[in-house]
Parts: C-alpha cells; structure tokens; sequence
C-alpha cells in the first residue's frame, strides 16, 4: 500500500469488530501483517485463537474485562500500556494494518486522553491502515478519520434474551 488510511467503525449496533476481523483477515490473506488491539476486553474471545490460524496477525487485549460504571486505577494502567505499545507499533512499518478495538470505548471512560491518540494517527507511518472501533467515537476522530462507518441497531435477539454464543458475539 502506498497510503494507510484511517478508518472509524462505530454506532450502537453490532459488528464493529467483526468488521474489523473481517478486513484483518482479508489482509492476511493478501500476505500483509495486522496488529490487532483490543483495549478494554479482557475475557476470552474466540478470535484470541485466529493467530495460531492466519500467519500474519497478532491479537494482543488490553483491559481486565468490563466495567459498567467507572474504571479502576489497573483498567487504566492496561490502557495506557496499550497505547504506549500501539504508539510505537504504529510510529513503525513493521504491521502493514493495525486495529484499535474499542478505542473509542476508552477514549469515552477517559482511559486516556483524545489528544494523546491524535497525535499518535498523526505521527503513524505514512503506509500503515489503522482502524479505530467502538461506539461514542468523537467528533474529532471522526473528522480526522478517512473512512467512518456508523453501525445502526434496528432489531437485535438480545432483546429477547437470547446470550452472547461462542463463535458469533464472542
């Protein structure tokens, strides 16, 4: 690729990240290297696996798992290292695509701040795809961003209490 862009997937309905995998193993496929980071997440999903799979991609989690009201001092602690990290990842040209899973999640809780992510897109190799996911995506990333998708939920089986199942929602 002679220009990374920087793509936004967001909104309140589902498959901002299996969109985000989704492109992630279409370039793996095309022979590229994808970092994918999952910030917030701490529990075992299924694609954890997909790097003993697909040659190429590294999944790396940054979070203790969920938090629903305010995040502890070690949430944060995990999110800053892993912005540290994906800083350094994307300042490189070692990954060809690099996801930042619900980054816009942990820019929402104030895990760190917007400023320090901007001017990380900013300072990004030039060659370097990154995407950015997760609901309340601000205005600012989105005006930054090359490509933003919203997801919009019209109907979800949730709603009907039907569980996350292994290999569809985790």
């Amino acid at each position: 690729m002679d220009k990374g862009f920087i793509q936004v997937y967001t909104g309140n309905g589902k498959g901002k990240t299996t969109a985000a995998l989704g492109l992630s193993l279409r370039a793996v496929c095309a022979g590229k290297k994808v970092f994918f980071a999952q910030f917030i997440k701490g529990r075992k999903y299924s694609e954890l696996d997909a790097g003993n799979y697909l040659k190429g991609l590294q999944i790396k989690q940054y979070g203790g798992g969920r938090f629903f009201k305010e995040p502890t001092d070690e949430d944060i602690r995990q999110a800053n290292e892993g912005l540290k990290e994906c800083e350094q990842i994307l300042a490189s040209a070692e990954y060809d695509l690099v996801v930042l899973d619900e980054i816009n999640v942990a820019l929402h809780y104030k895990l760190f701040p917007l400023e320090r992510v901007l001017k990380m897109l900013d300072h990004k190799n030039e060659r370097t795809e990154v995407v950015l996911t997760g609901r309340y995506a601000p205005q600012e990333l989105i005006d930054k961003a090359d490509l933003v998708t919203e997801m919009k939920e019209i109907k979800h089986y949730y709603t009907k209490g039907v569980k996350a199942r292994k290999g569809i929602e985790k």
